[in-house]
């Protein structure tokens, strides 16, 4: 009897000694389960659930998870069952660890993070945009998470960093319009208010807005003159510069003027008189091809379809504050344009992500 009470007294003794040694990192456990649990919630309101949301659109949510990570394992380091000086100490490696990878982000991948989180918050330009940095211009195709790629005049697509893109001087041609010029060098023979007449009608010719010409240089032999205009339609800004050049030769010649300096020399005999001006062949037009569906095709059709994108995100948004005001058949219906919308949207990110 007395056996028995005493095995029973060391099996309660045992288990109150079990209990003791757990009870804590019972708020570990507990920091741990609640910080996990929250996370994966997080992850699956914020990301997987939005399949619609673009890799753009998804970068402001995973930085946001980051640093609720962050926040997530400085609690949990709160609650380690040491003492108070080595829960400081293990924080303090936290905030060390953090402050290291910031401070080496400049040459790592990190780095273009941050730079790509900076273009997205300041907007200097967007997908379509021509711009022009390190001596390459073309149109933006992509601006991704860790580098932006333009399409050039080549049809060549070229790949930049996002750090590049922050820390470099960057031109972009303004979507309400660009200017468009020519620069060329004429004998002194000819006053420069002749000049300038012809070059107006040149650029109005062109099809451009509010022509101007100035004189960019006096020269020993010849007089540099440049005719400027504004185009508004600047996706065809490669089809403007070409047709200005062309009205210009046209204007000229048309007008008697030759386009060469006073220095020009020819070596073949030429009755005297002749003047070195290219015929015309007559005034019919015939349709030119436009080099910027070739050349910028994928600028273009990232475009169309980030415009598509947000056409379709507002009309989600319309019918939903539509939805919150109707009720019966109309709701029903409503729904039904809701859901179709959704997954045009849905199809089109698809695209995107694989054609990415």
């Amino acid at each position: 009897m007395n056996t028995t009470n005493t095995s029973g007294a060391t099996q309660t003794s045992l288990v109150d000694t079990v209990l003791s040694a757990l009870f804590p990192f019972v708020p570990l456990l507990v920091a741990i389960v609640l910080v996990i649990s929250a996370l994966i919630a997080l992850h699956y309101l914020l990301l997987a659930k939005q399949s619609h949301l673009t890799s753009e659109q998804k970068l402001p949510r995973q930085v946001g998870m980051l640093v609720l990570t962050i926040i997530g394992a400085v609690v949990i380091a709160m609650t380690l069952p040491v003492s108070e000086s080595t829960r400081n100490q293990v924080i303090a490696l936290i905030g060390v660890l953090i402050s290291g990878v910031i401070a080496f982000s400049s040459t790592t991948m990190v780095g273009n993070l941050m730079a790509g989180i900076v273009l997205r918050v300041n907007r200097p330009f967007k997908v379509g945009d021509f711009i022009k940095v390190e001596g390459y211009s073309g149109r933006v195709t992509e601006m991704g998470l860790l580098d932006v790629e333009i399409q050039t005049e080549s049809r060549e697509l070229i790949a930049f960093a996002n750090t590049l893109m922050v820390n470099s001087p960057v031109s972009v041609t303004r979507a309400s319009g660009a200017i468009v010029s020519v620069d060329i060098s004429l004998g002194y023979d000819i006053h420069h208010s002749i000049i300038e007449k012809h070059l107006l009608v040149a650029a109005e010719n062109a099809q451009l807005l509010e022509p101007f010409v100035q004189v960019v240089g006096l020269g020993d032999f010849s007089v540099s003159y440049r005719i400027s205009g504004l185009l508004t339609e600047v996706k065809s800004l490669l089809s403007a510069r070409s047709r200005l050049h062309k009205a210009v030769l046209d204007a000229l010649h048309n007008a008697d003027i030759e386009i060469v300096s006073p220095s020009f020399m020819n070596q073949r005999p030429q009755p005297d008189g002749l003047k070195m001006i290219a015929k015309s062949p007559g005034h019919t037009k015939q349709e030119e091809a436009s080099p910027e569906d070739v050349i910028f095709d994928k600028a273009e059709e990232a475009e169309q379809k980030e415009k598509s994108k947000e056409t379709l995100m507002q009309t989600i948004a319309d019918i939903d504050a539509k939805i919150a005001e109707s009720d019966g058949e109309s709701r029903d219906e409503l729904k039904h344009q809701k859901a179709t919308a959704e997954a045009q949207l849905a199809a089109l990110v698809k695209t995107k992500n694989e054609e990415g």
